[in-house]
């Protein structure tokens, strides 16, 4: 059986900006549809966007790229199978032609992507995850979720983008969404009672107003608490400092603190609270630009704690290698959208495995109701999942979309939990 229509159409993400969303049909009737999300926070290496520009919409359109899926992707995928997913998103890269899918648009080429991948799994009657296993076992990844929100999806109102929490003594995905939940409630009333709550984030998560960054993290303890659990045994932290939004040339500005740091001295703050908050993870803790602070920190903390790379490695095979041959990071973000093709995706998140980095499939800030990243996550045994925080639909979504997948899977799929932490004590 092979592709007989593909359609592509503008539809709208989280944020109320245009998105692109394909739709492949196959011969039987069968389909899959993919949705580009779209980041704030965003690497220079990345597959690019591509947007129409100008006044309308803010200059946001995505009519451009529908007209190059329409006019040039289109007709070469009618008649090739779905299941041909290496083929096709060769394809893809050959008709774009460009080092970061700048011609026909990184959105186009990963919507296409993943609705190819929606209809071989659907012309096979199997869930997508387990498409994606085929007959490998899987365990349910173990879920990042943003409590406080800030840097570029809040306003900047703290310099830190994601303060997150880890239920790391959760032993099913389901406990880990009710720890999760408990957390994210009591985190909302402590701040409700001191004064400081702003409303939510981007991505969902509380939009507090803090005079010290130090001050999320006090008080991320202290919601932890307060839901009772013990903090670093139950449920542990998580940060993404997103430092490529407020550094360069291995200079940085705390706008919150009023502070301008170089790198040894950002480094330094950041073991600072390793060794106070039971943090087990920090993505992009320098710029990336920063390659020997990325090296320096993943030397001084990474035997405790997962160093992960996001706009430093965007995704890349090529990227991870070379990062694994200096030292820098030892966990990989691994986002669709920023590699352009599932193709590439898969073989980041291999370089990953086999250089012994530890891997988390991310949503992005700008998403959408699709859930096709937690079927990544799970099919692919990721081991992590970063999603958002724990409200609004596109991100509850993808949560009650890992609890599906668990339930249906049943004993046969286990749950990563605490050890699929790289540099954390019992993980990887």
């Amino acid at each position: 059986m092979t592709i007989q229509h593909v359609h592509a159409r503008r539809i709208w993400d989280s944020r109320g900006r245009p998105t692109v969303e394909v739709e492949v049909v196959n011969q039987d009737g069968t389909s899959g549809i993919g949705i580009a999300p779209a980041g704030a926070s965003r690497g220079t290496r990345e597959a690019v966007e591509l947007r129409d520009g100008g006044t309308r919409l803010g200059g946001l359109d995505v009519q451009q790229a529908l007209r190059g899926i329409e006019r040039e992707i289109a007709p070469q995928l009618l008649g090739r199978a779905a299941a041909d997913q290496a083929g096709i998103d060769a394809l893809l890269l050959a008709l774009d032609g460009t080092p970061h899918k700048a011609r026909l648009g990184g959105n186009a080429t990963i919507a296409t992507s993943l609705a190819v991948l929606h209809a071989a799994a659907a012309q096979a009657r199997q869930p997508l995850w387990q498409y994606l296993a085929q007959g490998r076992p899987v365990r349910l990844p173990l879920p990042q979720v943003q409590i406080f929100g800030g840097g570029a999806h809040a306003g900047r109102r703290v310099d830190v983008q994601d303060f997150m929490v880890i239920a790391t003594g959760a032993t099913s995905f389901g406990e880990a969404m009710e720890m999760t939940a408990e957390v994210y409630r009591a985190a909302g009333e402590l701040m409700a009672q001191r004064g400081s709550l702003a409303g939510v984030a981007d991505e969902g998560g509380w939009w507090p107003s803090f005079s010290r960054n130090e001050e999320a993290l006090d008080a991320l303890v202290a919601a932890i608490e307060k839901a009772g659990y013990t903090p670093g045994t139950d449920v542990a932290i998580a940060l993404d400092i997103a430092a490529s939004e407020f550094g360069s040339g291995r200079r940085y500005r705390l706008a919150l603190e009023n502070q301008d740091l170089d790198s040894n001295a950002l480094c330094e703050r950041l073991v600072r609270w390793v060794e106070r908050y039971p943090i087990v993870s920090i993505e992009d803790p320098l710029a990336e630009d920063d390659e020997p602070g990325l090296v320096a920190l993943t030397r001084a903390v990474g035997d405790r704690v997962q160093v992960v790379g996001d706009d430093y490695l965007v995704t890349s095979a090529d990227r991870v290698r070379r990062a694994a041959g200096l030292g820098a990071c030892n966990c990989v973000l691994i986002k669709p959208n920023q590699a352009g093709t599932v193709t590439e995706t898969l073989a980041a998140l291999q370089a990953a495995r086999e250089r012994g980095y530890a891997t988390i499939v991310s949503a992005r800030s700008g998403e959408t109701e699709d859930v096709a990243i937690v079927h990544l996550a799970t099919g692919w045994n990721a081991g992590q999942l970063k999603v958002g925080s724990f409200a609004r639909s596109e991100r509850m979504a993808k949560w009650n979309e890992g609890i599906r997948i668990e339930s249906r899977a049943g004993a046969p799929a286990g749950f990563w939990g605490r050890q699929s932490l790289a540099g954390s004590p019992g993980g990887a």
